[in-house]
């Protein structure tokens, strides 16, 4: 899943980026209002953690605009402010829940949990052919077979088939998935990929994860399907 996190603090921010990268999200990061802002309405997300004290544009501001454009993602307000008003202000405004500043990471986690749970744009469980990801529990099984993931395995099986039937490569994978520009010079990409497919492939008849030479990776159970562009 994927969470667009705007905070100014660079030191939260890190703290904030580690730790849910580390739990298996993918996390993009705005420094600023207006940046927060453009990136809510041009990307997909499952969710927006957003900071209320912000240069060029207040995440009150950016609520409003946000929630006025049709942004039905669940957004979590960060403030150093514990004043009543202000809490009614965010919610008032479309925050679905509110955490003040400092805060432990695992209340954090638990909230972000709760609301990509609760966030009705997403399914919470993701059905391919015969596997099946939980998107809340992060359990994947094929064939009625659970299949133990690591968190960067899960992130990859996710982003996989929430795009299955369509080429996704080496780039885009290391994107979405890593949150970092893609290194010619790595093959982190694949080999997280030869992982992957030990542990959904093997012993199974259909292969899902498939090879398209010199474009990137397939996700699919037909093995003559034409990808989609």
């Amino acid at each position: 899943m994927r969470i667009l996190l705007v905070e100014d603090e660079m030191k939260v921010a890190r703290f904030i980026r580690r730790g849910l990268e580390a739990e298996g999200y993918a996390v993009d990061v705005a420094s600023d209002g207006s940046s927060g802002e453009h990136k809510a309405l041009n990307g997909q997300y499952d969710l927006l953690i957003l900071d209320v004290l912000l240069p060029k544009k207040n995440g009150f501001e950016i609520l409003s605009t946000i929630r006025q454009d049709g942004f039905k993602t669940p957004v979590l307000m960060l403030t150093a402010r514990s004043a009543t008003e202000d809490i009614i202000r965010g919610l008032d405004k479309g925050a679905d829940d509110y955490l003040t500043k400092p805060f432990s990471f695992d209340e954090l986690l638990a909230r972000v949990r709760s609301l990509l749970r609760r966030g009705q744009h997403s399914k919470t469980v993701l059905r391919f052919s015969d596997i099946e990801l939980d998107t809340v529990s992060r359990r994947a099984a094929r064939k009625g077979k659970r299949i133990d993931l690591t968190t960067r395995e899960y992130a990859l099986l996710e982003f996989l088939m929430r795009n299955s039937g369509r080429v996704i490569t080496r780039d885009q994978l290391a994107k979405e998935v890593w949150g970092l520009d893609f290194d010619p010079g790595t093959n982190i990409v694949d080999v997280y990929i030869n992982h992957l497919r030990k542990k959904i492939d093997v012993g199974f008849e259909n292969k899902l994860i498939r090879t398209e030479r010199g474009k990137g990776y397939l996700f699919s159970d037909k093995e003559n399907s034409r990808p989609k562009r």
